[in-house]
């Protein structure tokens, strides 16, 4: 876990790293922007780093883990665009059962190492995992959180989208699951979900972590129940909550939202000193009970 935390970090410094992860400034406006709050010998280089990932030290789950089986698993990518591929996480032992999917989708970085770690916890609770890597068309995953930030800026929106639906579709035939999906993402991820629950009538069950209202003339189409998780201090997609819940209601879409005080947006991510344990721990256990009750049934 992280060493430290987000209350280390001047709140004006946190939200220049929300706009650096978000590309609403470079890495050099997040330096010069920085530069003003780096005392006691921290360099705003340094500010970055602290912030910045740090895989192994938050790794839940080894790839090696017994109790696991894991793969990658490429599929088609629909409308002529291709193949597209992903990390697919199972139990290793089951009881003869089909049992349930989650498609975990990631935040705007691809297919990291974090969240293949996610992908294993989940398979770890009895579900079959798959966590598409939407860099894949661009090379994959480069290894650098730099580089793939710059990546994602060249991706096809369209195809990303078709790719995510694609791989829901995918899992709901997929051998060995019981044909009930839910999704769960974080930041980009919990706005393809919010997207996902509107374009796909199958989905059973929708957890967004952090994530943009989808076009609220879609909410009317939403028949999955959703879970909606969302950081106190993210002023930025909490804006869209407001008429995303207004819809909803409106839809009598089946919803529960938390929103969790004095936390940062990737509030999750066990790897960033963003990472509240409180929050995240709590959140994570109303996403399994949410799964359970939704994924589960006869």
């Amino acid at each position: 876990m992280p060493t430290q935390t987000a209350a280390d970090f001047a709140p004006e410094v946190l939200r220049l790293f929300d706009q650096y992860v978000h590309g609403s400034i470079s890495r050099r406006g997040f330096l010069d922007g920085a530069r003003r709050y780096a005392v006691g010998g921290m360099t705003a280089v340094g500010l970055l780093e602290a912030l910045s990932p740090d895989f192994a030290q938050a790794q839940q789950v080894a790839p090696s883990d017994a109790r696991l089986v894991t793969s990658r698993l490429n599929f088609d990518s629909p409308q002529g665009y291709g193949k597209a591929s992903g990390y697919l996480a199972k139990p290793a032992q089951s009881s003869g059962k089909d049992i349930p999917a989650v498609l975990v989708v990631h935040e705007n970085r691809g297919l990291n190492p974090h969240i293949e770690d996610v992908a294993r916890r989940v398979a770890l609770e009895g579900y079959v995992a798959f966590a598409p890597d939407a860099l894949f068309p661009v090379g994959g995953y480069p290894g650098d959180e730099d580089k793939a930030r710059d990546l994602f800026g060249k991706l096809d929106l369209a195809r990303i989208k078709a790719d995510f639906l694609a791989a829901a579709q995918l899992l709901k035939t997929h051998a060995g699951t019981n044909g009930r999906v839910g999704a769960v993402g974080f930041c980009f991820g919990g706005g393809v979900v919010n997207f996902l629950a509107t374009q796909w009538p199958d989905l059973n069950a929708g957890v967004p972590f952090y994530g943009v209202a989808p076009e609220l003339a879609d909410v009317p189409r939403i028949r999955a129940p959703l879970l909606l998780h969302f950081a106190g201090n993210d002023a930025r997609v909490d804006a869209t909550w407001p008429p995303y819940e207004a819809a909803l209601k409106a839809a009598q879409v089946k919803y529960e939202a938390f929103v969790y005080p004095g936390v940062e947006h990737g509030f999750n991510n066990d790897t960033t000193p963003r990472f509240d344990a409180k929050a995240a721990g709590l959140a994570w256990q109303r996403t399994l009970a949410f799964f359970a009750r939704n994924l589960r049934a006869a």
